[in-house]
C-alpha cells in the first residue's frame, strides 16, 4: 500500500496529513485551515476531517465536485456550504494519496472522481471518527429546521456563480445585458409570488 507522501506539502497540510494509517486526530488549525462557507467549518471539521466526509461521499457512489457540495449542504440543512476554494484542493489531494481517481470528463467536462480500494481502507480505519463527524452533520441539518432551505440557498449561490461566469467572458451587448436582466426580473417574480 503506497503512502503517496509526495505532492502534498505545497498544500500547506504538512507530512501528518497524508499518513493514511494515523486516525484523523487533528485538532490543531483546523478552523482556519479549511475556511469559508455561512458558518465556518470549525462547527463541523477539525483539521482533516472534511477530507474524510468527501471521500465517505465518493465511497457511496462517484461524484464530481459540485455533488459533493450540494451533497454536504443538504446534510447539514443547508447551515454550512463548503466553497469550491476548499473543495477542489482536497479532491486535489486525495487523488495525490490514491485515496480516488478521476473518471475521463463526460460531455459537460465535469471530473468524476470515484474511490479506490486504498480509499475505502483508509475510510475504514477512520470508520469511528467518520461516524461520529456524520452523526454530527445529521444533527446540524435538524437542528437547522427553522432555517433556510438548502435547495433555496443552493439556487441562489448557482445564480451567482452562472453571473459571474457570465460576466467573466467579456462585456454584454445591449441585447444580452437586456435577456439577463429579464431572466432576473423574472425570477424575482416568481419568488415574490411563491
Amino acid at each position: 500500500m503506497r503512502h503517496a507522501h509526495h505532492g502534498h506539502r505545497e498544500h500547506g497540510h504538512g507530512c501528518r496529513f497524508a499518513r493514511p494509517d494515523r486516525p484523523e486526530d487533528g485538532h490543531h488549525g483546523g478552523r482556519g485551515r479549511h475556511g469559508g462557507g455561512r458558518s465556518g467549518l470549525g462547527r463541523f471539521f477539525a483539521h482533516g476531517d472534511l477530507r474524510l466526509v468527501i471521500l465517505a461521499l465518493i465511497a457511496e457512489k462517484p461524484r464530481h465536485g459540485y455533488e459533493i457540495i450540494k451533497a454536504i449542504e443538504e446534510r447539514v440543512g443547508g447551515s454550512y456550504s463548503p466553497s469550491p476554494g476548499v473543495i477542489y484542493p482536497t479532491l486535489t489531494l486525495l487523488e495525490e494519496l490514491g485515496y480516488v481517481t478521476v473518471a475521463t470528463p463526460a460531455e459537460g467536462g465535469r471530473k468524476l472522481h470515484e474511490v479506490t480500494d486504498q480509499g475505502r481502507a483508509f475510510l475504514e480505519a477512520n470508520r469511528p471518527t467518520l461516524d461520529a463527524l456524520l452523526a454530527r452533520m445529521d444533527e446540524a441539518g435538524r437542528a437547522q429546521g427553522g432555517g433556510p432551505a438548502p435547495q433555496v440557498v443552493r439556487a441562489m449561490e448557482n445564480l451567482k456563480l452562472a453571473l459571474r461566469m457570465r460576466m467573466a467572458r467579456g462585456p454584454l451587448t445591449t441585447e444580452q445585458a437586456d435577456a439577463v436582466a429579464a431572466a432576473l426580473d423574472a425570477a424575482a417574480t416568481g419568488v415574490e409570488r411563491s
